[in-house]
């Protein structure tokens, strides 16, 4: 059995996005076995893929040159890899992999294209163009090992009768989130066919979920009452999702729940639309030749209006749905 050190410890969604890797893979390749190391809150992520040890650190115990080089020979001496998938290749990730060269193990890292990306999103590139998703550049890390992975890009539905339809408003940036009004109207008008299920974490999204619950009826806010393994079996009984580009769409992706994403300043160009979720199900502003003006829709707009998102019409989502 050959026995392969991953790591990506960030962002949530990105590290989802391995999960469904991982399955097919080991699935292609049973004589290996992953240890998936990330924090600690994300081990739901990886709990029914067979062949996947799961390691949660905290990375606060680790700063530093010295903490990470504690941490690189702590995990050689409880795991002893023959291989290292650096799946992340930031600055924290990158110290790691030289540590483990030095220690004489090969190790293979992700190709992220950060200039493809930045090309397009040059809001004067008119000629925008999809990219490898960033699902296929985690699988060409084990090619590169010499493996063979055939992604199925197909969504695996949970077993069992589904109801509701679940939406996750929120996002991360401003540049990926629908303005909150429409959001409040599009969960008005699907509460009056189909059961509204809430989704979203911290105190401000709970709070503004909660008083949606109470004026809308036939809605009901889950923020902050399910942990996360609880949260993949609610996503995993329900129809259909409703997202942002976030998070939850790729959780929707590993339950095998379809999932209608809304897209502003990013666009799935980028490579970032959920495993096995179809373009035909997302929701964006086709004709706007600023899109996409960022990877992550962390940026200011740069027309100063918001266009992709303040003039998306709802109404073309419930269309959609």
């Amino acid at each position: 059995m050959t026995r392969i050190l991953a790591y990506r410890f960030s962002a949530f969604g990105d590290v989802a996005m391995t999960a469904p890797v991982f399955r097919e893979f080991l699935e292609q390749n049973p004589d290996v076995e992953i240890v998936m190391v990330s924090r600690k809150n994300f081990e739901g992520l990886f709990a029914d893929i067979p062949n996947v040890i799961f390691k949660g650190v905290n990375l606060d115990d680790y700063k530093g040159f010295f903490g990470l080089s504690r941490l690189a020979n702590e995990l050689i001496k409880e795991f002893k890899p023959d291989l290292v998938a650096n799946l992340h290749d930031v600055i924290r990730t990158k110290v790691l992999d030289r540590i483990y060269r030095k220690k004489g193990l090969k190790v293979f890292k992700i190709n992220k294209g950060k200039e493809e990306k930045e090309h397009l999103t040059d809001v004067w590139n008119l000629n925008k163009i999809q990219l490898r998703t960033t699902v296929e550049r985690y699988a060409d890390v084990f090619r590169e090992m010499g493996y063979q992975v055939e992604l199925s890009h197909r969504l695996r539905p949970a077993s069992g009768e589904k109801s509701g339809i679940g939406f996750a408003p929120f996002a991360q940036h401003r540049g990926k989130m629908l303005p909150l009004e429409k959001s409040y109207e599009l969960a008005r008008i699907l509460a009056q066919k189909h059961a509204i299920y809430f989704f979203g974490g911290g105190k401000a999204e709970t709070e503004t979920l909660e008083k949606w619950e109470q004026e809308i009826p036939n809605t009901f806010s889950l923020a902050g009452k399910l942990s996360l393994t609880e949260e993949l079996k609610k996503i995993g009984g329900l129809e259909l999702m409703i997202s942002m580009d976030s998070a939850n769409m790729h959780l929707a992706s590993l339950v095998g729940t379809r999932c209608v994403s809304v897209w502003g300043q990013t666009h799935p160009y980028a490579g970032f639309l959920g495993f096995g979720q179809s373009e035909d199900d997302v929701v964006q502003i086709k004709d706007l030749t600023c899109r996409p003006c960022s990877v992550f829709g962390d940026k200011e707009c740069y027309r100063g209006d918001w266009a992709c998102l303040e003039e998306l019409e709802v109404r073309k989502i419930v269309d959609k749905i």
